[in-house]
């Protein structure tokens, strides 16, 4: 019997007007989150690690290729493509059949342009299944390989579990160290502080 996956709340907005790119992002992560949360629920412990090593791939690969993304993004190729190409880049990666179907219906959604994020929430949801505390740190510049280590050394120290760090830097927050754990947020950039500064400033 065919398994079924149902998250669909929010219509595509991609093509919208007047929306901003960072509502944009909202959306697309949390839509992302739904069919993450739907194929875990489908799957059993043995399958977990395997779906989430092949859809790392795949995201990894549409990000990479633009042939890839050409065939799974435009209307020249039919669905039937699509789902073969998909298939095939899912059996070569180890994806269980329940993933291969999860694949089939991204593309009937037209969602398959989500992969990069379900890969991202999926693997989150893994990390929690295993008790890994998932950790993004953001800097204004790419921090040296030796930072890193010493960041992600003090933060496993202070909280005591397993953690899993992922560094990325983003221009805008011009100086200092953004910090999420979870709905946490640990701000000390400057950007960050010229914020509050802001906001002060309004409510006087």
């Amino acid at each position: 019997m065919a398994r079924r996956f149902s998250c669909e709340r929010t219509k595509t907005y991609l093509f919208v007007k007047n929306k901003s790119k960072r509502t944009r992002i909202v959306i697309k992560t949390a839509v992302a989150r739904r069919y993450a949360q739907a194929l875990f629920e489908l799957l059993d412990a043995s399958t977990i690690e395997p779906t989430r090593e092949a859809l790392t791939g795949l995201g990894q690969a549409i990000k990479d290729s633009v042939a890839l993304r050409h065939v799974v993004a435009s209307p020249a190729f039919g669905a039937e493509v699509k789902i073969a190409v998909l298939a095939e880049l899912g059996s070569r990666l180890g994806c269980p059949p329940v993933g291969k179907t999860f694949l089939g219906q991204l593309v009937k959604k037209n969602r398959v342009g989500f992969l990069p994020e379900i890969a991202e929430a999926f693997a989150k949801l893994a990390d929690a299944s295993k008790g890994i505390q998932q950790i993004t740190v953001s800097t204004a510049a790419a921090l040296p390989p030796t930072e890193q280590d010493r960041i992600s050394t003090r933060l496993r120290e202070m909280l005591k579990r397993q953690i899993d760090v992922t560094f990325h830097t983003e221009a805008r927050h011009l100086a200092g160290v953004q910090i999420h754990l979870g709905s946490t947020v640990i701000d000390s950039t400057v950007r960050g502080r010229l914020q509050a500064i802001q906001s002060l400033l309004t409510k006087e």
